[in-house]
């Protein structure tokens, strides 16, 4: 492979080259089985060399479109040369003192520059971790500190993270809490409005406000009294449950129960938010404003950084009461500065103009292609669910699986979103051709994997 060929990643991709996966890629996957966690959840065997915008390469020289962005992290591309100035820089100048017990400057100029873009009023305060787990764990925390009150409510499909408290609210998948209990009490779950799955003839807004009015119809009649509630996390579009948004109806229904009860309204944009939906959070769609956003993923990407963003009133505990060693590096609060600009300048309208563009190709392919029964989202935040019955809406989660496989081998990277559907979520920068390239890819796998039923 030439130089020029591993500096330079193809623009429109992909570039299959050799076998997948290649002899470099089966070594390294063996090696991963002996030495590696066997709880990661790799999909097929990608073995990642290089990145370079919305390209891909693997250690055999194979260049993949990256539809995933690392799981929605890379959100100004891989590599973007912005982003990968400020870290040189910075890896520079500091790279570690904890802004646990000492002062940043970058960490304040970050601090403004999210309360300039937060989806509430201010003033706000900021609280830095290293990961979306850490956000959720720290609003968790804060939300009790503040409230003095210890009950919790989250919603069926939910992913908040995987560290116990976090976990605690999570409910996508069973294996993702089989054998940790006991989680932490006080977490009381509740169904979550997928419009799709509705009941026949309802109506979706009305059904969106039934879904919320369950909380003050249901449960606080019956089990959790509406004056122990501390908190409401919800996702303003689910990510593992399956790239479900929230309709804007549920969500000021929402806003309005914990107005009205005193509980705090905390928004999970760890996937959705950073631009990812065409706003800068996925909340703003609704024009409801929440007390507490968590926020991580493409914020620096790729770097880790976990952020709690409230309302300045709310964050009132004192020193002491929680903290990080690491939350707030000062290398990735580079990254993040120089994120949030790209994101402002290439990224915010390329979402509004490819996601559109993709949206109008797929709004047809539920009456076309056999195994698509819904599409749906939000900017480059799009789910495709793969169904085996269109009337009976039976899932399809093998399928889907199939069409993931095989796309990764067409050299499109793809990753699953719930039980059956089929997460596209590239770099915010992708040009509408390799959009364009993509859902070739994309329709061709399910046609193909449909043929064979």
């Amino acid at each position: 492979m030439s130089t020029e060929t591993s500096t330079k990643p193809s623009i429109a991709g992909p570039r299959i080259h050799n076998p997948v996966p290649g002899p470099n890629a089966e070594r390294a996957v063996k090696l991963d089985d002996e030495l590696i966690s066997p709880s990661y959840t790799r999909s097929y065997p990608m073995v990642a060399r290089r990145g370079r915008g919305c390209i891909v390469e693997d250690v055999d020289g194979n260049e993949f479109l990256d539809f995933a962005a690392g799981i929605a992290v890379c959100s100004t591309g891989h590599c973007h040369p912005e982003v990968v100035a400020a870290i040189q820089k910075q890896a520079a100048e500091l790279i570690h003192i904890s802004g646990t017990d000492f002062y940043y400057e970058n960490m304040l100029e970050l601090a403004n520059e999210l309360s300039r873009i937060a989806p509430m009023p201010g003033p706000h305060r900021v609280y830095f971790g290293n990961s979306g787990t850490e956000a959720v764990e720290a609003a968790l925390k804060l939300a009790r500190y503040h409230t003095r009150r210890q009950q919790i409510i989250a919603f069926y499909g939910a992913f908040h993270g995987r560290t116990m408290g976090s976990l605690s609210l999570t409910a996508s998948k069973p294996q993702q809490r089989r054998r940790f209990a006991p989680l932490v009490p006080g977490v009381t779950h509740v169904p979550f409005p997928d419009v799709y799955r509705r009941p026949s003839g309802t109506d979706a807004a009305h059904y969106a406000i039934e879904c919320a009015r369950f909380i003050e119809e249901k449960v606080f009649k019956t089990t959790v009294p509406p004056e122990e509630v501390a908190a409401i996390f919800v996702e303003p579009v689910q990510g593992e449950g399956g790239y479900l948004p929230a309709p804007p109806e549920f969500l000021r229904e929402l806003r309005r129960i914990c107005t009205e009860n005193g509980i705090l309204l905390v928004a999970d944009e760890v996937q959705s938010g950073a631009g990812r939906t065409g706003k800068w959070w996925a909340i703003e769609h609704s024009g409801v404003q929440p007390d507490i956003v968590t926020i991580a993923k493409g914020i620096a990407s790729g770097m880790p950084l976990g952020i709690t963003l409230s309302r300045a009133e709310i964050m009132d505990w004192v020193p002491g009461s929680h903290a990080s060693t690491f939350g707030g590096n000062p290398i990735c609060i580079a990254a993040a500065l120089a994120s949030i600009r790209v994101i402002a300048s290439e990224g915010m309208g390329n979402v509004q103009e490819v996601g559109s563009h993709m949206r109008r190709r797929l709004a047809d392919w539920p009456a076309r292609l056999p195994l698509v029964g819904d599409v749906r989202g939000l900017g480059l935040m799009i789910g495709v669910e793969i169904v085996k019955d269109k009337e009976l809406k039976t899932r399809a989660g093998e399928e889907r699986d199939r069409i993931v496989e095989r796309a990764f081998q067409r050299g499109v990277l793809l990753l699953g979103a719930g039980p059956n559907s089929i997460r596209l979520a590239p770099p915010l920068i992708v040009s509408r051709q390799q959009a364009d390239v993509a859902l070739d890819v994309l329709e061709d796998c399910i046609k193909a994997v449909a043929a064979q039923r």
